[in-house]
């Protein structure tokens, strides 16, 4: 099990803690064959094997980044908490995380942890 914590801009701590995403309850863990991604209230998870690529990203506009946020244009996911570097996560069949019914599925999930590229090596095959 690796444990990536999300790195936090000093700026947006307020506001985050505001939507119940503090440092202690904001995380991606990675174990054998399982992806998890806590974010406050919000998680998304799937199989390791539902990933089919990761992609280092960034900088950010923070209006689009920072909180929990759905791309209009792909339904993607973002988990921000700076808006500098990411990871976003491809997967080969969209998972549930933003709604609490799982009808809405994200076809990726952008997190802004700490150790970026240390993620990106651990989810590549």
């Amino acid at each position: 099990m690796t444990d990536f914590p999300f790195r936090f801009d000093p700026r947006y701590r307020i506001y985050l803690s505001a939507l119940g995403v503090r440092p202690q309850r904001a995380l991606v863990r990675v174990e054998d064959d399982r992806l998890d991604a806590r974010f406050g209230p919000w998680r998304c998870a799937t199989s390791l094997d539902n990933v089919v690529g990761t992609e280092v990203t960034g900088p950010y506009s923070a209006i689009r980044a920072i909180g929990p946020h759905l791309s209009l244009k792909d339904r993607g996911l973002t988990f921000g908490t700076n808006a500098e570097r990411g990871v976003c996560i491809r997967f080969r069949e969209p998972v549930p995380g933003l709604e609490p019914t799982g009808r809405l599925r994200h076809p990726g999930l952008t997190v802004t942890v700490d150790d970026v590229d240390g993620l990106v090596r651990l989810l590549t095959p």
